[in-house]
Protein backbone atom coordinates (compact mmCIF):
# COMPACT_ATOMS: atom_id res chain seq x y z
CA UNK A 1 0.00 0.00 0.00
CA UNK A 2 1.27 3.48 -1.46
CA UNK A 3 1.39 5.99 1.57
CA UNK A 4 0.28 9.51 0.37
CA UNK A 5 1.04 10.83 3.74
CA UNK A 6 4.57 10.10 3.77
CA UNK A 7 5.06 11.69 -0.15
CA UNK A 8 3.33 14.78 1.03
CA UNK A 9 6.31 17.34 0.45
CA UNK A 10 8.97 14.50 0.27
CA UNK A 11 11.52 16.33 -2.31
CA UNK A 12 12.53 13.52 -4.95
CA UNK A 13 14.91 13.65 -7.48
CA UNK A 14 14.49 11.30 -10.26
CA UNK A 15 17.13 10.75 -13.39
CA UNK A 16 15.62 10.08 -16.54
CA UNK A 17 12.42 11.66 -16.02
CA UNK A 18 11.56 12.54 -19.52
CA UNK A 19 12.14 8.38 -20.23
CA UNK A 20 9.09 6.16 -20.17
CA UNK A 21 8.88 4.87 -16.77
CA UNK A 22 9.96 8.78 -15.54
CA UNK A 23 7.23 10.02 -17.28
CA UNK A 24 5.13 7.86 -15.41
CA UNK A 25 6.92 8.24 -11.88
CA UNK A 26 6.94 11.74 -11.65
CA UNK A 27 3.17 11.71 -12.26
CA UNK A 28 2.16 9.16 -10.00
CA UNK A 29 4.99 11.32 -7.39
CA UNK A 30 2.78 14.66 -7.91
CA UNK A 31 -0.76 12.80 -7.58
CA UNK A 32 0.83 12.05 -4.14
CA UNK A 33 1.74 15.47 -3.39
CA UNK A 34 5.50 14.82 -3.79
CA UNK A 35 8.36 18.00 -4.71
CA UNK A 36 9.25 16.24 -7.93
CA UNK A 37 12.74 17.56 -9.46
CA UNK A 38 13.93 15.87 -12.51
CA UNK A 39 17.66 15.63 -13.78
CA UNK A 40 17.42 14.63 -17.67
CA UNK A 41 17.95 15.29 -21.08
CA UNK A 42 15.74 16.60 -23.56
CA UNK A 43 12.51 13.49 -23.95
CA UNK A 44 14.57 11.00 -25.98
CA UNK A 45 11.18 10.06 -28.68
CA UNK A 46 9.04 11.81 -30.62
CA UNK A 47 6.52 11.74 -29.60
CA UNK A 48 6.85 11.28 -25.91
CA UNK A 49 4.63 10.89 -22.90
CA UNK A 50 6.42 14.01 -21.43
CA UNK A 51 5.84 16.40 -23.51
CA UNK A 52 2.51 14.90 -24.29
CA UNK A 53 1.17 15.30 -20.61
CA UNK A 54 2.71 17.94 -20.38
CA UNK A 55 5.00 17.21 -16.82
CA UNK A 56 7.19 19.78 -16.87
CA UNK A 57 4.13 22.15 -15.51
CA UNK A 58 3.86 19.78 -12.70
CA UNK A 59 7.84 18.61 -11.85
CA UNK A 60 11.07 20.94 -12.09
CA UNK A 61 13.66 20.02 -14.42
CA UNK A 62 17.06 20.74 -14.57
CA UNK A 63 18.68 19.95 -18.28
CA UNK A 64 21.82 17.84 -17.82
CA UNK A 65 23.73 14.61 -19.00
CA UNK A 66 24.62 11.68 -16.49
CA UNK A 67 28.09 11.89 -17.50
CA UNK A 68 28.52 14.99 -16.25
CA UNK A 69 29.60 14.38 -12.76
CA UNK A 70 29.97 18.51 -12.25
CA UNK A 71 26.18 18.47 -13.40
CA UNK A 72 24.63 15.59 -11.18
CA UNK A 73 26.59 17.49 -8.36
CA UNK A 74 24.84 20.78 -8.74
CA UNK A 75 21.30 19.43 -8.95
CA UNK A 76 21.82 17.48 -5.88
CA UNK A 77 23.34 20.35 -4.30
CA UNK A 78 20.66 22.73 -5.26
CA UNK A 79 17.46 20.69 -5.03
CA UNK A 80 18.88 18.67 -1.13
CA UNK A 81 16.22 15.79 -2.31
CA UNK A 82 15.16 13.63 0.44
CA UNK A 83 15.22 10.58 -2.27
CA UNK A 84 16.68 10.03 -4.93
CA UNK A 85 15.62 7.34 -7.73
CA UNK A 86 18.06 6.52 -10.40
CA UNK A 87 16.72 5.65 -13.97
CA UNK A 88 19.00 7.89 -16.19
CA UNK A 89 20.04 4.88 -19.04
CA UNK A 90 20.78 3.67 -22.70
CA UNK A 91 17.96 1.21 -22.47
CA UNK A 92 17.93 -0.86 -25.52
CA UNK A 93 19.64 -3.99 -25.95
CA UNK A 94 19.94 -3.74 -29.71
CA UNK A 95 21.42 -0.24 -29.75
CA UNK A 96 24.22 -1.27 -27.05
CA UNK A 97 25.82 -3.39 -29.97
CA UNK A 98 25.74 -0.26 -32.16
CA UNK A 99 27.01 2.60 -29.29
CA UNK A 100 28.80 0.16 -26.48
CA UNK A 101 31.25 2.58 -25.15
CA UNK A 102 27.90 5.28 -24.54
CA UNK A 103 26.02 2.51 -23.43
CA UNK A 104 29.02 2.14 -20.75
CA UNK A 105 29.28 5.19 -20.39
CA UNK A 106 25.62 6.36 -18.91
CA UNK A 107 24.81 2.83 -17.77
CA UNK A 108 27.86 2.25 -15.50
CA UNK A 109 29.77 5.71 -15.06
CA UNK A 110 26.22 7.51 -14.74
CA UNK A 111 25.54 5.19 -11.54
CA UNK A 112 29.27 6.22 -10.42
CA UNK A 113 28.32 10.18 -10.66
CA UNK A 114 25.18 9.98 -9.21
CA UNK A 115 26.73 8.01 -6.34
CA UNK A 116 29.67 10.23 -5.95
CA UNK A 117 27.48 13.32 -5.97
CA UNK A 118 25.51 11.58 -3.15
CA UNK A 119 28.51 11.13 -1.38
CA UNK A 120 29.68 14.70 -1.58
CA UNK A 121 26.51 16.10 -0.45
CA UNK A 122 25.98 13.89 2.61
CA UNK A 123 29.32 15.41 3.39
CA UNK A 124 28.33 18.35 2.70
CA UNK A 125 25.27 18.04 5.32
CA UNK A 126 22.56 17.22 2.29
CA UNK A 127 20.19 15.15 4.62
CA UNK A 128 19.20 12.37 1.77
CA UNK A 129 17.68 9.57 3.36
CA UNK A 130 17.68 7.16 0.40
CA UNK A 131 18.82 6.38 -3.17
CA UNK A 132 17.41 3.77 -5.66
CA UNK A 133 19.64 2.90 -8.67
CA UNK A 134 17.04 1.25 -11.33
CA UNK A 135 18.75 -1.31 -13.06
CA UNK A 136 17.18 -4.46 -14.76
CA UNK A 137 16.35 -8.36 -15.03
CA UNK A 138 18.74 -8.78 -17.53
CA UNK A 139 21.31 -7.96 -14.77
CA UNK A 140 21.62 -12.01 -14.18
CA UNK A 141 24.18 -14.38 -15.57
CA UNK A 142 21.52 -15.79 -17.97
CA UNK A 143 21.59 -20.00 -17.85
CA UNK A 144 18.51 -20.26 -19.50
CA UNK A 145 16.97 -21.53 -16.41
CA UNK A 146 12.89 -22.12 -16.60
CA UNK A 147 12.97 -21.26 -13.22
CA UNK A 148 13.09 -16.63 -12.00
CA UNK A 149 16.70 -15.50 -10.91
CA UNK A 150 17.13 -14.51 -7.19
CA UNK A 151 18.67 -11.26 -6.11
CA UNK A 152 21.58 -13.88 -4.61
CA UNK A 153 22.40 -15.40 -7.98
CA UNK A 154 25.00 -14.02 -9.99
CA UNK A 155 25.56 -11.31 -12.37
CA UNK A 156 26.24 -11.37 -15.62
CA UNK A 157 25.42 -9.96 -19.20
CA UNK A 158 25.78 -11.47 -22.18
CA UNK A 159 25.14 -8.12 -24.62
CA UNK A 160 26.73 -4.85 -23.55
CA UNK A 161 23.35 -3.45 -22.17
CA UNK A 162 22.89 -6.15 -19.66
CA UNK A 163 26.61 -6.50 -18.89
CA UNK A 164 26.69 -2.46 -18.41
CA UNK A 165 23.22 -3.12 -15.95
CA UNK A 166 25.46 -6.08 -13.82
CA UNK A 167 28.21 -3.14 -13.80
CA UNK A 168 25.72 -1.13 -12.57
CA UNK A 169 24.75 -3.16 -9.71
CA UNK A 170 28.48 -3.94 -8.72
CA UNK A 171 28.99 -0.30 -8.65
CA UNK A 172 26.25 0.33 -6.24
CA UNK A 173 27.41 -2.41 -4.04
CA UNK A 174 30.24 -1.09 -3.90
CA UNK A 175 29.30 2.34 -2.77
CA UNK A 176 27.10 0.68 -0.04
CA UNK A 177 29.62 -0.99 1.79
CA UNK A 178 32.24 1.12 1.32
CA UNK A 179 30.54 4.41 2.04
CA UNK A 180 27.04 4.04 3.10
CA UNK A 181 27.47 0.72 4.67
CA UNK A 182 24.37 -0.46 6.88
CA UNK A 183 25.67 -1.52 9.75
CA UNK A 184 26.91 1.79 10.40
CA UNK A 185 23.77 3.63 8.77
CA UNK A 186 23.47 5.28 12.44
CA UNK A 187 25.99 7.18 11.71
CA UNK A 188 25.44 8.40 8.03
CA UNK A 189 22.07 8.10 7.76
CA UNK A 190 21.40 6.99 4.41
CA UNK A 191 20.18 3.85 2.82
CA UNK A 192 20.86 2.90 -0.51
CA UNK A 193 19.31 0.01 -2.88
CA UNK A 194 18.86 -1.57 -6.17
CA UNK A 195 15.86 -2.53 -7.96
CA UNK A 196 15.43 -4.72 -10.70
CA UNK A 197 12.25 -4.87 -12.96
CA UNK A 198 11.02 -7.21 -15.56
CA UNK A 199 9.97 -6.23 -19.05
CA UNK A 200 8.19 -3.10 -18.93
CA UNK A 201 5.24 -2.43 -20.89
CA UNK A 202 2.09 0.83 -21.00
CA UNK A 203 0.84 3.35 -23.03
CA UNK A 204 3.49 6.21 -23.61
CA UNK A 205 6.37 4.36 -24.98
CA UNK A 206 7.54 5.27 -28.49
CA UNK A 207 11.42 3.31 -28.18
CA UNK A 208 12.46 1.71 -30.76
CA UNK A 209 13.49 -1.74 -31.16
CA UNK A 210 10.93 -2.20 -28.01
CA UNK A 211 7.95 -5.18 -28.80
CA UNK A 212 5.51 -2.88 -28.18
CA UNK A 213 6.06 0.38 -29.38
CA UNK A 214 6.95 -1.49 -32.14
CA UNK A 215 3.43 -2.68 -33.14
CA UNK A 216 1.37 0.40 -32.33
CA UNK A 217 3.88 1.96 -34.83
CA UNK A 218 2.85 -0.88 -37.16
CA UNK A 219 -0.99 -0.12 -36.72
CA UNK A 220 -0.41 3.60 -37.05
CA UNK A 221 1.56 2.93 -40.18
CA UNK A 222 -1.15 -0.31 -41.47
CA UNK A 223 1.39 -2.18 -41.53
CA UNK A 224 3.02 -6.10 -40.54
CA UNK A 225 4.71 -5.68 -37.23
CA UNK A 226 7.82 -8.09 -37.97
CA UNK A 227 9.04 -10.26 -34.43
CA UNK A 228 12.20 -11.47 -33.80
CA UNK A 229 12.51 -14.91 -31.80
CA UNK A 230 8.61 -15.44 -31.22
CA UNK A 231 9.84 -17.87 -28.45
CA UNK A 232 11.71 -16.01 -26.19
CA UNK A 233 9.69 -15.96 -22.74
CA UNK A 234 9.80 -12.87 -21.20
CA UNK A 235 8.67 -11.57 -17.75
CA UNK A 236 6.27 -8.78 -19.10
CA UNK A 237 4.42 -6.49 -15.97
CA UNK A 238 3.13 -3.20 -16.87
CA UNK A 239 4.64 0.28 -15.86
CA UNK A 240 2.94 0.42 -12.69
CA UNK A 241 4.00 -2.10 -11.06
CA UNK A 242 7.28 -1.67 -10.95
CA UNK A 243 7.19 1.87 -10.24
CA UNK A 244 4.96 0.96 -7.16
CA UNK A 245 7.92 -1.23 -5.88
CA UNK A 246 10.24 1.63 -5.78
CA UNK A 247 7.72 3.96 -4.20
CA UNK A 248 6.80 1.23 -1.62
CA UNK A 249 11.16 0.13 -1.05
CA UNK A 250 11.89 4.27 -0.45
CA UNK A 251 9.75 4.39 1.85
CA UNK A 252 11.07 1.48 3.61
CA UNK A 253 14.55 2.11 3.30
CA UNK A 254 13.07 5.52 4.77
CA UNK A 255 12.10 3.98 7.80
CA UNK A 256 14.80 1.12 8.07
CA UNK A 257 17.28 1.94 5.99
CA UNK A 258 19.48 -0.51 7.56
CA UNK A 259 17.84 -4.06 6.78
CA UNK A 260 16.71 -2.27 3.46
CA UNK A 261 19.60 -1.45 2.04
CA UNK A 262 19.59 -4.19 -0.20
CA UNK A 263 18.89 -5.62 -4.04
CA UNK A 264 15.15 -5.97 -4.81
CA UNK A 265 13.89 -7.74 -8.19
CA UNK A 266 10.55 -6.49 -8.97
CA UNK A 267 8.48 -8.56 -11.89
CA UNK A 268 5.00 -10.11 -12.75
CA UNK A 269 3.89 -13.65 -11.67
CA UNK A 270 5.05 -16.76 -13.27
CA UNK A 271 2.08 -16.86 -15.35
CA UNK A 272 2.36 -13.79 -17.10
CA UNK A 273 5.96 -14.96 -18.60
CA UNK A 274 4.95 -15.34 -22.09
CA UNK A 275 6.68 -15.63 -25.12
CA UNK A 276 7.01 -12.29 -27.76
CA UNK A 277 4.49 -14.30 -30.41
CA UNK A 278 1.99 -14.71 -27.73
CA UNK A 279 2.03 -10.88 -26.61
CA UNK A 280 1.90 -9.74 -29.96
CA UNK A 281 -1.03 -12.13 -31.29
CA UNK A 282 -2.89 -11.09 -28.17
CA UNK A 283 -2.68 -7.37 -29.24
CA UNK A 284 -3.60 -8.36 -32.76
CA UNK A 285 -6.94 -10.11 -31.45
CA UNK A 286 -7.56 -7.05 -28.61
CA UNK A 287 -7.03 -4.42 -32.04
CA UNK A 288 -8.81 -6.28 -34.27
CA UNK A 289 -8.81 -4.85 -38.09
CA UNK A 290 -5.91 -5.63 -40.27
CA UNK A 291 -3.53 -5.88 -37.55
CA UNK A 292 -1.05 -8.43 -37.70
CA UNK A 293 2.78 -9.79 -38.10
CA UNK A 294 5.36 -11.79 -39.46
CA UNK A 295 8.25 -13.47 -38.29
CA UNK A 296 11.69 -12.19 -39.17
CA UNK A 297 13.86 -15.25 -39.73
CA UNK A 298 17.17 -13.23 -39.49
CA UNK A 299 17.58 -12.00 -35.49
CA UNK A 300 21.59 -11.28 -36.36
CA UNK A 301 22.20 -10.37 -32.66
CA UNK A 302 22.13 -12.93 -29.21
CA UNK A 303 18.78 -12.87 -27.76
CA UNK A 304 18.19 -14.22 -24.37
CA UNK A 305 15.64 -17.50 -24.91
CA UNK A 306 14.24 -17.39 -21.71
CA UNK A 307 14.38 -14.85 -18.75
CA UNK A 308 12.48 -14.40 -15.17
CA UNK A 309 12.90 -13.04 -11.94
CA UNK A 310 11.80 -14.66 -8.57
CA UNK A 311 9.95 -11.69 -6.40
CA UNK A 312 9.61 -13.53 -3.22
CA UNK A 313 11.53 -11.49 -1.35
CA UNK A 314 9.69 -8.27 -2.38
CA UNK A 315 6.70 -9.75 -1.80
CA UNK A 316 7.30 -10.65 1.67
CA UNK A 317 9.63 -8.05 2.64
CA UNK A 318 8.16 -5.14 1.26
CA UNK A 319 4.23 -6.44 1.13
CA UNK A 320 4.34 -5.87 -2.33
CA UNK A 321 2.04 -7.81 -5.56
CA UNK A 322 1.63 -7.52 -8.76
CA UNK A 323 -1.98 -6.05 -9.58
CA UNK A 324 -2.76 -6.39 -12.75
CA UNK A 325 -1.69 -9.32 -14.85
CA UNK A 326 -0.38 -9.04 -18.31
CA UNK A 327 -4.26 -9.08 -20.09
CA UNK A 328 -4.98 -6.44 -17.77
CA UNK A 329 -1.41 -4.73 -18.90
CA UNK A 330 -2.37 -4.69 -22.35
CA UNK A 331 -6.13 -3.39 -22.28
CA UNK A 332 -4.31 -0.54 -20.63
CA UNK A 333 -2.01 -0.13 -23.51
CA UNK A 334 -5.12 -0.35 -26.32
CA UNK A 335 -7.05 2.56 -23.99
CA UNK A 336 -4.28 4.77 -23.85
CA UNK A 337 -3.48 4.32 -27.69
CA UNK A 338 -6.89 4.84 -28.56
CA UNK A 339 -6.94 7.84 -26.22
CA UNK A 340 -4.23 9.01 -28.20
CA UNK A 341 -5.47 8.79 -31.67
CA UNK A 342 -8.25 10.61 -30.72
CA UNK A 343 -6.50 13.54 -29.50
CA UNK A 344 -8.02 12.75 -25.24
CA UNK A 345 -6.11 14.30 -22.35
CA UNK A 346 -3.31 11.71 -22.05
CA UNK A 347 -2.24 13.27 -18.80
CA UNK A 348 -6.02 12.56 -17.10
CA UNK A 349 -6.18 8.84 -18.77
CA UNK A 350 -2.36 8.15 -17.03
CA UNK A 351 -3.91 9.21 -13.70
CA UNK A 352 -6.76 7.62 -14.03
CA UNK A 353 -5.32 4.38 -15.00
CA UNK A 354 -3.01 5.19 -11.59
CA UNK A 355 -6.25 5.63 -9.83
CA UNK A 356 -7.47 2.27 -10.75
CA UNK A 357 -4.24 0.31 -10.22
CA UNK A 358 -4.04 1.57 -6.63
CA UNK A 359 -7.54 1.06 -5.89
CA UNK A 360 -7.03 -2.94 -7.49
CA UNK A 361 -6.90 -5.58 -4.48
Amino acid sequence: MIDKTFWKDKKVLITGSTGFKGSWLCLWLQSLGAKVTGFTRKPPTKPSLFELCEIDKLAHSILGDIRSKEDLQEAIMTTQPDIVIHMAAQPIVRASYQIPAETYEINVMGTVNLLEAVRVAVQNSIPIKAVINVTSDKCYENKEWLWGYREVDTLGGYDPYANSKACSELVTMCYRNSFFNPDEYDVHGVAIASARSGNVIGGGDWASDRLIPDFIRSLMEDSKLKIRNPGAIRPWQHVLEPLGGYLLLAQKLCEDGKYFSQSWNFGPNDSDAKPVEWIVQKLCDKWGGNASYEIELDAQIHETHYLKVDCSKAKSELAWEPKWNLDQALDRIIEFTHAYQQNKNLRSLCLKQIEQYCATD
